[in-house]
């Protein structure tokens, strides 16, 4: 994905600017309660999403999906929140950091996350324990919507997490909530350039509109 131009831009972005952005245009894009293991995790990529739910009889598998995520994708597990079976592991983790896979964000928890944390491979959960997900859930479905925090996530949106959590751009709305985070996130910039030329924070904020600037348009 190193041509991917709105990725790139998303990058740049942190998702206090996007949320600002998503909130102004309207879209409930923010990932709630989905957190990543280590604050220094950075996550940046198109979704790849993977819907689970509980396990039949006989059982379905978790998932042999990992081969088929694209370089640069965002792995997205929607376990509708359960924090009773783990969806991903140290193998998946292994692998994915090996493939060059950005990340996986769920919604529902993991496991093994001490190697996360080693290699670095980020993760977003909405906890982690040890117990296995075979024979109490599998996957319903790949590659179509699905729900991570009350986000509705399709696959192909873009998903940026950093310390504060993660948000889903919907890719038909990409380039509006880009631009709109670029200009939030330009204004803030501008802000603090103004207190350091002396300016009080409350000039700052008046002349940059501050209080709008998330205001729905």
């Amino acid at each position: 994905m190193a041509d991917d131009k709105n990725v790139e831009r998303a990058a740049k972005l942190d998702t206090t600017s996007l949320s600002d952005a998503l909130d102004r245009l309207g879209i409930a894009g923010q990932c709630l309660g989905i957190k990543p293991l280590d604050p220094r995790f950075r996550l940046t990529g198109r979704a790849f999403t993977i819907l689970y739910g509980p396990a039949g009889s006989p059982p379905g598998t978790v998932g042999d999906y990992i081969d088929d995520v694209p370089v640069g994708g965002v792995v997205v597990l929607d376990n509708g929140g359960r924090e009773n079976a783990t969806v991903w592991g140290d193998i998946l983790t292994w692998v994915s950091n090996r493939r060059g896979i950005a990340g996986t964000v769920i919604d529902g928890a993991c496991r093994d996350t001490h190697l996360s944390r080693e290699l670095g491979y980020p993760i977003y959960s909405r906890s982690y324990s040890m117990r296995t997900g075979k024979d109490r859930v599998q996957v319903e479905a790949m590659g179509g919507t699905v729900n991570i925090g009350d986000a509705r996530v399709q696959q192909g949106d873009i998903l940026r997490g950093d310390a504060d959590g993660v948000v889903a751009i919907p890719k038909e709305h990409e380039e509006a909530v880009l631009a709109a985070a670029e200009q939030i996130d330009a204004a803030e910039q501008q802000i603090r350039a103004m207190v350091n030329d002396g300016h009080t924070l409350t000039e700052a904020r008046v002349k940059l509109g501050y209080h709008k600037l998330q205001t729905k348009r």
